[in-house]
C-alpha cells in the first residue's frame, strides 16, 4: 500500500511499515523512531501525506456500494493501513484487514508478525511473517461449494504471486503493469489459473474492476 523513494522524507516510516522478511526489523525501526523523539502523531501526519489516486478511491467506494466484500491483505501493518484508510474515508468499505498486527506501548508503535514465527508456514515464496497464499487458501476453503463466490485480487508486489496461485479459473487477478507481480504472472503464466487483467493507472483500475463486477453480476 505504501511506496517511497530515496528522496522522500517519509522513507524511514515507509521502510518500517513492513516486517522485512519477518525478522522484526520493522519493530526495531519503530523503536529507533521513538527514541529519536518521533511521536505517534508524527507518524500519522506522514501517513496522511501518502497519496491515493482519486479514481482508485472511487473504485473502492463503487465496489463496496455494489455489494462486494472488500478485504485488505497486506504485508504492511494494521496501524498504517487503518490510518490511511480512515484519512481517505475508506475504512468502512472493508470488512477485514489481514496484516501484521500492531499495539501501542507507552507511546511507541509495536509491530508483530501475522504468523507465529515459532511455527514456520513452509512457503518458500513468502516471508516468514505472512504467507498471503495461505490466507487466500483458507478463505477459499470456507466458501468451498459456493459457486457464487469469486475473487478479484489486486496487487503489485512479488508477495502477491503466491496468493495468485491459489485462485482458480473463475477468479481474476489484476496485476499492476511494470511491477513485480505482473512480471511474475507473465513469466510463469502456465502456473496461473485466474483470468488476468493488467492495469497501470487509477482510471484503468477503476474501469476494469467495475467492468468485472458488473459483468459477473449480470451472469448471476
Amino acid at each position: 500500500m505504501m511506496t517511497h523513494d530515496g528522496n522522500n522524507p517519509k522513507g524511514g516510516l515507509s521502510r518500517a511499515g513492513s516486517m522485512d522478511n519477518g525478522k522484526g526489523i520493522a519493530d526495531r525501526l519503530m523503536e529507533e523512531l521513538h527514541l529519536s523523539g518521533k511521536t505517534i502523531d508524527d507518524i500519522v501526519e506522514c501517513l496522511k501525506q501518502i497519496p491515493l489516486h482519486p479514481r482508485t478511491a472511487a473504485a473502492i467506494r463503487s465496489a463496496h456500494a455494489l455489494g462486494c466484500d472488500l478485504k485488505v491483505l497486506s504485508d504492511a501493518n494494521q496501524f498504517y493501513i487503518e490510518t490511511i484508510l480512515k484519512h481517505h474515508g475508506l475504512y468502512d468499505c472493508f470488512s477485514e484487514i489481514i496484516t501484521n498486527p500492531t499495539v501501542m506501548d507507552k507511546g511507541r508503535l509495536r509491530i508483530f508478525p501475522y504468523h507465529d514465527l515459532t511455527s514456520m508456514h513452509g512457503c518458500n515464496l513468502c516471508p516468514p511473517n505472512l504467507c498471503k497464499g495461505i490466507v487466500i487458501k483458507h478463505r477459499k476453503a470456507l466458501s468451498l461449494g459456493d459457486r457464487k463466490v469469486q475473487y478479484i485480487y489486486l496487487g503489485d508486489g512479488k508477495g502477491d504471486f503466491c496468493p495468485t496461485l491459489q485462485l482458480d479459473e473463475r477468479d481474476y487477478v489484476m496485476p499492476r503493469k511494470e511491477f513485480a507481480l505482473c512480471d511474475l504472472v507473465l513469466k510463469k503464466s502456465s502456473l496461473v489459473k485466474a483470468q488476468v487483467h493488467e492495469w497501470s493507472s487509477g482510471e484503468e483500475l477503476e474501469k476494469i474492476l467495475l467492468q468485472l463486477i458488473n459483468d459477473n453480476s449480470n451472469k448471476s
